[in-house]
């Protein structure tokens, strides 16, 4: 038998020299949260401006993901909890100092309205899916059609959600963008952290949401003016990302002695080469070059710089999550 004999509590496995407490539920769940937030605020700006039938998989069909990803964050976060059955009392109270109790009413008030939303188009969404021959999506989608004829109180739902679509896109803007600097507030409040404790945090999330939210719609939309009009959002969107990114480490740079070791893990540390050769290269410069190429009249194919935008953002969340737990403040 070996005995260990533990002196001090930093001696205990996984505490010293790292809290490490977070895995992969916490930035999975952050991804899908600001996916979520950028499919919801596109369809709801752009309804608010009259271009449904200009956008009609911004409007209509892409929305149809956002609370599948909504129900995956979630499950992430059920999945982290050390008690998961009590994930309810974070709806007994209301905490305006606390980020998790933002997090938590934010989602209760977006999974309704992220539903209700789709349910206006759902025959919209049924012929995309029938158009172009998506068979499970069309199933599950005529399926919930059916429900819909079967049941008066589904019914009921569903007219009054064609009725309220203009306060429901009104809500669903503000919610949006809660939801989305959210996902970066969540980390910046952990002071102790040198890393996440930046102000900007939150504006380069809500960011980096919008263009995964872009991303995807580009990806969904076969017309091809919505496909140019969503991919030049999403190059604005990047040049809005990397400046942010800049001045983020220009912060950490111009601080305090921690923050610039904070700094240092990507400025020659561990996390140089991914940080910058596959998030900031492959997953933002790389796909502005292809979407710039297909502006001046090159065939590029959609799915790739979509493809590397959406892998790009969820790969800044685990590389921000694993990367602040390193970074601390007194040892």
């Amino acid at each position: 038998m070996k005995e260990e004999l533990f002196v001090s509590g930093r001696d205990i496995p996984f505490i010293d020299p790292v809290l490490h407490i977070w895995h992969w539920q916490i930035p999975l769940y952050l991804f899908v949260g600001g996916l979520a937030a950028g499919l919801i605020f596109f369809a709801s700006y752009f309804y608010l401006k009259g271009k449904e039938d200009k956008f009609p998989v911004a409007v209509k069909v892409a929305p149809f993901l956002a609370p599948i990803v909504i129900v995956l964050g979630l499950i992430a976060l059920l999945l982290d909890l050390r008690h998961p059955a009590y994930f309810w009392q974070l709806y007994t109270t209301i905490r305006l100092d606390s980020p998790m109790s933002w997090g938590a009413w934010t989602l209760g008030a977006v999974m309704p309205l992220s539903m209700l939303w789709p349910l206006s188009y759902i025959k919209d969404i049924q012929e995309y899916f029938a158009k172009y021959k998506f068979r499970m999506p069309y199933n599950l989608i005529t399926w919930i059609i059916k429900m819909i004829k079967r049941y008066w109180v589904i019914e009921w739902v569903y007219e009054l959600s064609i009725k309220m679509r203009k306060p429901i896109a009104i809500i669903n803007i503000v919610l949006s963008i809660v939801l989305g600097v959210y996902t970066g507030i969540l980390l910046s409040a952990f002071n102790a952290r040198p890393l996440w404790n930046t102000s900007i945090l939150g504006p380069l999330f809500l960011v980096s949401g919008l263009s995964t939210g872009a991303a995807a719609i580009m990806w969904m939309a076969r017309d091809h003016y919505e496909k140019i009009t969503f991919s030049k959002i999403d190059l604005l969107l990047i040049g809005v990302e990397l400046f942010f990114i800049v001045h983020m480490f220009m912060g950490f740079l111009a601080s305090s002695q921690v923050q610039q070791e904070a700094a240092a893990l990507f400025l020659g540390g561990e996390f140089t080469a991914i940080f910058w050769g596959f998030f900031v290269f492959l997953g933002l410069i790389f796909p502005a070059i292809m979407e710039i190429m297909e502006l001046y009249g090159y065939k590029i194919p959609i799915s790739i710089p979509a493809f590397f935008i959406l892998f790009g953002g969820a790969l800044f969340r685990f590389i921000m999550v694993d990367a602040g737990q390193i970074t601390r403040f007194l040892y």
